[in-house]
């Protein structure tokens, strides 16, 4: 996600090294070059080659979501033991949990789907979504 909101903050039409990103992001290189890949061939940037090449969002940041990195990067928003919660069934007394873990999926998609690039590089945070960061339970770890 750093790795794309660096990239975001400097559309500026000029590609950006991985090197550079690492450095401003403290991410290390050989990680990132990883993660470069993985947005590279998931379309979120191109890249080029050479002493002018680097990296490039492939479309603009008001059009990349969170939930567009997360997936590309990392795959499904929520998962439930490494499987997507419409692949669990549960039976008796569990069976309630299969719409708990939906509905915990909904409800991070509702924020993840709509915040994009370009909110977080402009701070500009949806205001529901700046709300429930603001409410200070959410900041608690029971």
């Amino acid at each position: 996600m750093r790795a794309a909101l660096e990239l975001a903050a400097r559309q500026d039409g000029e590609p950006l090294k991985a090197e550079a990103i690492a450095l401003a992001q403290d991410i290390p290189h050989k990680f990132l070059e990883g993660i470069l890949g993985d947005m590279r061939r998931g379309g979120l940037v191109t890249s080029r080659r050479g002493g002018q090449g680097g990296y490039r969002l492939a479309r603009p940041a008001d059009a990349i979501t969170v939930a567009d990195v997360i997936r590309t990067v990392d795959g499904p928003i929520m998962t439930v033991r490494g499987e997507r919660p419409t692949h669990l069934a549960y039976t008796g007394p569990a069976a309630p949990l299969l719409p708990l873990w939906i509905a915990a999926r909904a409800h991070v998609r509702a924020i993840v789907d709509v915040v994009t690039l370009a909110d977080i590089a402009a701070d500009a945070l949806p205001d529901g979504v700046r709300a429930l960061a603001e409410d200070p339970e959410a900041w608690v770890n029971p």
